[in-house]
């Protein structure tokens, strides 16, 4: 099995990993060796920070090892499927992260072993799978939240908006006019004033902003501050995607108040990837595509 986007996902294939996650979780100090003689090829460039980290360091503390490549790599004038053909000689699964989708697509229709995307230019699903799982571990159920993006339909809100449909929770996205999802469900609302919203949101999301948001009139309106937190139901959350920028999409004071899920809020982030990568084995292994 392939893990290239979450809206594939059924609800129960995105419960089993968060179970698979759980059990990782608790069993830290006496780690299972599950991935025991498995060697994975990575292609990440030298930006990645958090992705990266937790992909190595997930697939060592289960026993596995690591073969890193630069996504550059991937641009050569070698077919993909060549490249991928030869790779399955030697390693058990493929972790990309690549700007461009289709290079992540075509390798899979190629690959017999699994290929895992790290992060595109139009989606981020693990990170996403593992904000969830987290929200999950301190809300409990996660269903009766009301959850709101804050910013332009960029990779961030797009696999806010599919895992909001797989999993059938409520989802609202305010930005200016124009820059709405093309999204098709009932789980998503597009609006353009912040405040109201607000009112009802249980979890508020951001990303950093593109070089054309950053603009007085953007940040005017859009900003999430302590002021306009307070606004959210009791109990409200920010969870702004790192990399994140204070007087950007946040407020410096919000980021120092109780609203912020905090830094630790990501160390969940090791323990939902090693539960897709165990995951997508399993099904491999059962003959899932």
């Amino acid at each position: 099995m392939h893990l290239l986007d979450l809206h594939p996902l059924s609800s129960g294939d995105v419960i089993d990993i968060f179970d698979l996650a759980r059990r990782l979780q608790y069993a830290e100090k006496d780690r299972p060796r599950l991935l025991e003689g498995k060697t994975f090829v990575l292609f990440f460039p030298e930006i990645s920070v958090r992705t990266r980290i937790t992909f190595e360091k997930g697939i060592k503390d289960l026993g596995g090892e690591s073969i890193l490549f630069p996504p550059a790599t991937l641009d050569r004038r070698e077919s993909l499927k060549d490249t991928v053909k030869y790779i399955e000689n030697w390693a058990d699964g493929i972790i990309v992260r690549h700007p461009d989708f289709s290079v992540i697509d075509e390798m899979a229709r190629h690959s017999a072993i699994p290929v895992i995307n790290a992060m595109t230019s139009d989606n981020h699903p693990c990170e996403i799978l593992a904000d969830l799982y987290s929200i999950r571990e301190l809300k409990g159920q996660d269903t009766e939240l009301v959850y709101t993006f804050v910013g332009p339909a960029g990779n961030i809100a797009r696999s806010w908006a599919h895992i909001a449909k797989v999993m059938n929770l409520p989802f609202h996205h305010v930005c200016a006019a124009g820059h709405e999802l093309m999204q098709s469900s009932p789980n998503y609302t597009f609006h353009t004033e912040l405040e109201p919203v607000l009112r009802i949101s249980d979890i508020v999301l951001t990303d950093s902003l593109p070089s054309s948001f950053r603009t007085a009139e953007y940040i005017n309106s859009y900003q999430i501050t302590l002021e306009r937190m307070r606004m959210t139901k009791k109990g409200a959350l920010l969870n702004p995607c790192p990399p994140f920028f204070r007087t950007e999409e946040v407020s410096e004071e919000v980021m120092d108040s109780p609203y912020f899920v905090g830094h630790a809020f990501k160390r969940n982030l090791i323990y939902v990837q090693q539960a897709i990568i165990c995951y997508c084995l399993s099904k491999q292994n059962d003959g899932g595509e």
